[in-house]
């Protein structure tokens, strides 16, 4: 289940905020907010990227750096909401 998660994750963000980047560059350690991947516009179609492809609903406080800066931390955000 978490590597489905962080599978879907990461190529959500490939396409949708990195095309063309090598896909190895991104891990699940990769800073996205903090490292300027993401946006406040870019992290607001993450967070419904992931409440509609995994059934879940994040609290405004679960969107920031803390919770949802790299795939690994989004994805034991998304498993603790299962």
């Amino acid at each position: 289940m978490a590597e489905d998660i962080k599978a879907a994750l990461k190529e959500f963000i490939l396409k949708e905020f990195l095309p063309g980047e090598d896909p190895d560059e991104l891990t699940e350690t990769t800073p996205l907010i903090t490292g300027g991947i993401l946006d406040s516009i870019a992290t607001l179609k993450l967070v419904m990227f992931v409440e509609e492809r995994f059934g879940v609903t994040l609290q405004a406080h679960e969107t920031d750096a803390e919770y949802f800066d790299t795939i690994a931390a989004i994805n034991k955000l998304v498993t603790s909401k299962k």
